[in-house]
């Protein structure tokens, strides 16, 4: 928070009748000023940058990137900016992939007008509206993909066909074509795929697959 103890906000979502919104309401609270808007990932990382904003409210599914990586993006390089998850889907994946791109809380846009802007005054005090309950189930699948054990067992079948093809070292384009998907939905799938086993590149993917197999014998579908 600023010294003047005004929340600077950035608001990004790709519906440009929610950022208006969003705007209007946060606009009318006394100690909110609202800096920017964002229209995607990128736009946000690049607002971030130029805005120098206390919170961002984020949206999960924006065009080309995801808001949990522009999360992950704006969190490794401003870690004094804060991150709300504000989506329409009570996405258990999604929650679990924001924590751990380092978001401050989730929150649904089906949440009340007063309760968004208590969330963002308390992520922007620095304090997390995770559940506990919540963030300990992360923890324990952290642990379970640390020790090796049932890391795979988290992914669904889908997953695990388009890991098995990372491994071969098939390019997003190549894997889309496969199993007829677009290539954007391919990346977002493999990015699920990286978070769920604790994983950073593609590169380590296969590495994994090949101590999997060599270790258990176990083959995929």
């Amino acid at each position: 928070m600023t010294e003047t103890n005004v929340v600077r906000i950035l608001i990004c979502d790709d519906h440009e009748l929610v950022r208006t919104g969003l705007r209007s309401l946060l606009e009318d609270v006394a100690g909110y000023e609202v800096v920017g808007e964002a229209g995607d990932a990128d736009a946000a990382v690049h607002a971030v940058e130029n805005l120098r904003p206390d919170v961002v409210v984020m949206d999960v599914r924006l065009p080309g990137r995801s808001g949990i990586e522009a999360c992950r993006d704006i969190r490794s390089t401003h870690p004094d900016c804060h991150v709300l998850i504000l989506t329409s889907f009570a996405d258990d994946e999604a929650l679990f992939s924001s924590i751990m791109a380092g978001a401050s809380g989730y929150v649904l846009k089906q949440v009340r007008g007063a309760d968004l802007v208590g969330a963002i005054r308390e992520v922007a005090a620095g304090h997390s509206l995770l559940d506990p309950a919540v963030t300990e189930r992360v923890l324990a699948r952290l642990r379970g993909d640390v020790t090796g054990a049932g890391g795979v067992d988290d992914l669904t079948a889908q997953e695990r066909k388009i890991l098995n093809l990372v491994a071969e070292g098939l390019t997003n384009r190549q894997i889309a074509e496969k199993v007829f998907l677009a290539e954007k939905t391919v990346k977002n799938y493999v990015s699920n795929i990286l978070m769920k086993l604790g994983l950073s590149r593609r590169a380590e993917a296969a590495a994994y697959m090949a101590r999997k197999r060599t270790s258990s014998g176990e083959n995929w579908p």
